[in-house]
């Protein structure tokens, strides 16, 4: 309750730390090949292993793929930076240390949309945990087993600020960061494979306030949906805490997203709980103006927050959809390629189509092949949906027909205005006979709704429009019959 009696509204306050595994071809501070899925331990050596007088030398690689990933999220790139050493006990862990880097990051600032970014770094990955539980008990007894192959792996943790004010923001945001690394292809940033984790720092705050909540971390969120309502459930578990009188604690928190529950894991740690030092085996890494060029020189031309903006701003479509086109490349990919068929067919002497009208059709086609689905993969060529929508444009075939001839297509592919003519789809106009004898037997099959639209209401429209497509099959154009209607009702 707020001074007044009323309930108090709280503001979530979200701030994300992303580690992304870099696709180099061996690991941050040795020789040893990157494995995916190759048999436990078979990929290590003194270095990654932490045996006694081995020495680390960094991956040149993994340094260039930092400073592209903190060019495209706008950074300052540091002239100097260091690497420390970050000290906790683990079993992943076999130096007792993990070599990352602390107050002098490669990469400082930024943003990416909406929401800035506080730091990228460097670091190595721990090695992997794999646990047996009752179903795979060994000699009598459950253990677990470190495999090493991933140990040393490159990372980059991007730190954004918290900007994040909803779950829903956070995951969108995420998608775009993906979409981000992907294009510059400095990772497969595949989540279910580990390539791409995320933590998520929440907190609430009275709405309107400026204070920062005591903040908790939900660990290793590794799906877009896991993210989402991982923070989802946070938000309320903290709300009901205050709302009943108790206190948040800082702690570190695991969401299990099949049943929803949180679970504490151990309580939240602070930088000196780490006792950072610099590592006295590296040298200070320098970022020299050939290295900056170099990064600069393997730049994609257009990142997906540019291309989200030249959609909305250049191409006239809504900001929602140009988000999702630019955050998923390929649906952005399929559009332009479908506008470009779109404007060929213009300069031939087709109908002029504008890219909205154009873009609604992408949705349609993806209802049909399912959301996972590259359309370029697909029975449906992007010429093909330029030819429908250009045929819509013209009148050529109703939306309900065309609507019927794009299912067609996703089935068997084909062209467009063959599937019409043998469908017998094509648009049935006022000219045509029998469109007007139609709308006449509209109105005198219901009169009630014809008085209606006399007296003023159009929304009474619709039972007589939907009488008239009914007959048609859809082939009736929606926009003339109700053009017919209003004349014969004057």
């Amino acid at each position: 309750m707020n001074a007044s009696g009323g309930k108090v509204e709280y503001e979530p306050v979200i701030g994300l730390e992303i580690h992304v595994q870099l696709s180099t071809r061996t690991k941050m501070f040795c020789g040893c090949a990157l494995s995916w899925g190759d048999p436990p331990n078979t990929h290590t050596c003194p270095t990654c292993l932490g045996l006694p007088g081995a020495l680390p030398v960094v991956n040149e690689r993994a340094i260039h793929y930092g400073i592209m990933i903190g060019l495209a999220l706008e950074c300052e790139i540091a002239e100097r930076s260091l690497f420390h050493r970050k000290n906790y006990f683990y079993p992943d862990l076999p130096k007792g240390y993990q070599i990352s880097q602390y107050d002098v990051p490669l990469c400082r600032g930024g943003r990416l949309g909406d929401v800035r970014i506080h730091r990228v770094h460097l670091e190595e990955d721990a090695a992997k945990l794999n646990h047996l539980g009752t179903s795979g008990r060994i000699h009598g007894s459950d253990r677990s087993w470190v495999d090493f192959n991933r140990g040393g792996t490159p990372l980059v943790e991007i730190v954004t600020e918290p900007d994040i004010r909803s779950p829903e923001q956070a995951r969108e945001w995420l998608i775009l960061l993906r979409t981000t690394l992907r294009q510059l292809g400095v990772s497969d940033v595949d989540m279910s494979q580990g390539s791409l984790r995320c933590d998520a720092n929440v907190s609430i705050r009275p709405a309107g306030s400026t204070a920062l909540g005591t903040k908790t971390e939900l660990k290793n969120m590794n799906s877009f949906a896991f993210l989402e309502s991982g923070v989802k459930a946070e938000i309320e578990r903290q709300k009901r805490l205050l709302e009943e009188g108790e206190p948040v604690v800082q702690e570190t928190l695991h969401f299990d997203p099949r049943t929803g529950n949180l679970t504490p894991l151990r309580s939240k740690e602070e930088a000196h709980d780490y006792r950072y030092f610099p590592e006295p085996d590296l040298v200070p890494l320098m970022t020299s103006e050939e290295t900056l060029a170099a990064a600069r020189a393997d730049m994609p031309r257009e990142l997906p927050a540019e291309r989200a903006s030249r959609f909305e701003h250049e191409l006239g479509l809504r900001a929602d959809t140009a988000r999702l086109f630019a955050f998923r490349a390929e649906l952005g990919d399929y559009f332009e390629r479908a506008l470009a068929a779109a404007a060929q067919n213009g300069r031939d002497g087709g109908p002029g189509l504008e890219p909205a009208e154009l873009s609604n059709w992408i949705a349609p086609l993806v209802e049909r092949i399912g959301s996972d689905t590259d359309p370029a993969g697909s029975n449906v060529t992007p010429e093909s949906l330029a030819v429908l929508a250009s045929m819509v444009k013209a009148k050529e075939i109703s939306r309900d027909a065309a609507r019927e001839v794009l299912t067609l297509l996703v089935h068997e592919g084909g062209n467009p205005r063959v599937i019409v003519e043998r469908e017998g789809l094509s648009a049935i106009t006022a000219e045509e006979d029998g469109l007007a004898e139609l709308v006449d037997r509209a109105i005198a099959a219901d009169p009630a709704a014809a008085d209606q639209v006399r007296g003023g209401n159009r929304k009474a429209i619709g039972p007589l429009v939907g009488y008239v497509m009914r007959e048609t099959k859809g082939r009736a154009d929606g926009g003339e019959v109700t053009r017919l209607i209003l004349e014969r009702l004057g």
